[in-house]
């Protein structure tokens, strides 16, 4: 039996996608949170000296999107033809793509950015942002018949997208009241049975 082990910190962040796929599939796995003094220790042996890794009968592999990428093929979330598998990719990039314009907020709330400074950044970048990301996937769920963004079933671009639409909906850049169609898929994403059962049982993290 393969035995799994995803190393991240305490944090959906970039493992939280890999972590659902494993609950979704039903497969075992080593949920290993770390904290600072932990990762400086695993850095320098780590494959880019970053985090998650997953091992894989102790063999490391780095990477986040293309963890879960490799986690969703091999569980039957990654589409079901080509084609999907295309979208889906597209999704998750455009994503990657909206979530670097994230990242300054979030570095400045690690940080302690000044409140003057947070403001602009939430006003001049931010926000442009969100309304170009928010409008991207209310076109591609307006010609959606199933009410996900890919085919007829979870895929995990509708998980990537649901679990980005909590942070942006927590750091309050989003009101579902005011997105109809996005709130009726977020709500349909989170309802799904098994990952409804992962998210009530994990640990609570602001991101």
């Amino acid at each position: 039996m393969v035995h799994y082990k995803l190393v991240y910190f305490n944090a959906r962040g970039l493992a939280e996608i890999s972590r659902q796929l494993f609950h979704l599939a039903g497969v075992e796995y080593e949920d290993h949170r770390i904290e600072d003094q932990e990762f400086a220790e695993l850095k320098p042996n780590l494959p880019t000296g970053q985090v998650p890794v997953l091992y894989i009968d102790n063999v490391p592999f780095s990477q986040s999107t293309a963890i879960a990428r490799y986690l969703a093929r091999k569980f039957g979330f990654a589409g079901k033809n080509a084609e999907e598998e295309l979208l889906a990719d597209a999704i998750v990039d455009t994503f990657k793509d909206f979530i670097e314009s994230f990242r300054k907020f979030v570095v400045g709330v690690l940080t302690g950015e000044s409140e003057e400074n947070m403001k602009k950044i939430r006003e001049e970048v931010m926000k442009p942002a969100v309304k170009t990301y928010l409008t991207y996937l209310n076109k591609i769920l307006e010609k959606s018949e199933s009410g996900y963004l890919v085919g007829n079933e979870l895929t995990w671009a509708d998980l990537v997208v649901a679990d980005n639409l909590t942070t942006l909906i927590t750091a309050e850049f989003l009101d579902l009241k005011n997105e109809k169609t996005l709130g009726e898929f977020y709500r349909k994403i989170l309802e799904t049975e098994k990952l409804k059962e992962w998210l009530e049982k994990r640990p609570v993290t602001r991101f």
